[in-house]
């Protein structure tokens, strides 16, 4: 499978649309018929190439957080590439809906929402209670937009996409963190919609390695039922960062937990 080199007008003039209604709008030229891309506000290159005007598409990142997370695309094995991996897309839109989803994930990956709140609370002071609060205020509302990049602005469980009702849950609380690091992980976070929030906070719902949902013994069937809370959901997306943060979320909450 070789790109098409050099790229003729149709995939140069489809590459470049796809990158730039997805945020990567600076042009780094062409690599042996791949297309390089960038952004001002997320890290990575990115390079596209297309088989043919008709596709197939070839995406290639350097991103290696977001390589990691992208468990759901194919990999375009044995295909040189300007990047740390490549993906194979065979359509237009699945180019867009993959570019969007790199976007979203080199918008909270790795350390981005770590930089930005050293960036936004290095002059301000910390030595009184008030002012660590005002700090922790500056973190949660990072995290809380990082969050939403992450998971697409939709709790993965209920499916809820107004913001009113969503709520950026640590997995291990902010006062429970060691570091600033762990506070801003994106991975010790769930976006999830304000009833499940709760329950996750109480500790009467957690998740298994595998996304699974979990109920504690207190938890009731029929608040259960009360709430619409579906014992067949699963987490998707849940990485091994994921589940070192929800070992100790079980751990402390769920000694004898109920699937």
């Amino acid at each position: 499978m070789t790109p098409e080199n050099p790229p003729g007008f149709v995939v140069r003039t489809e590459a470049q649309k796809a990158a730039f209604d997805n945020g990567f709008r600076l042009e780094r030229g062409i690599t042996g018929g791949w297309l390089g891309f960038a952004s001002t506000t997320v890290q990575g290159d990115i390079w596209i190439a297309g088989i043919s005007k008709h596709g197939p598409w070839l995406l290639a990142l350097e991103h290696t957080g977001v390589i990691a997370e992208l468990t759901d695309l194919s990999r375009a094995v044995g295909v040189p590439s300007p990047g740390a991996a490549a993906f194979l897309l065979p359509t237009t839109t699945s180019l867009d809906a993959a570019l969007n989803h790199v976007y979203r994930l080199a918008s909270s990956l790795p350390d981005l929402p770590l930089r930005q709140f050293k960036a936004r609370t290095m002059s301000l002071p910390q030595s009184t209670e008030a002012e660590r609060l005002v700090i922790q205020r500056v973190g949660q509302d990072i995290f809380r937009a990082a969050l939403i990049e992450y998971w697409g602005g939709r709790c993965p469980l209920s499916g809820v996409t107004d913001g009113r009702l969503l709520r950026a849950s640590h997995i291990k609380p902010w006062a429970a963190c060691e570091t600033d690091a762990e506070r801003l992980d994106v991975h010790n976070g769930l976006l999830l919609a304000a009833h499940l929030d709760a329950a996750f906070d109480a500790g009467l719902i957690s998740f298994a390695d595998d996304g699974t949902i979990l109920f504690a013994a207190t938890f009731s069937l029929a608040d259960r039922t009360a709430l619409a809370i579906d014992e067949g959901w699963t987490l998707p997306g849940i990485t091994f960062d994921h589940q070192r943060y929800l070992a100790w979320h079980r751990c402390l909450h769920l000694a004898e937990p109920k699937r």
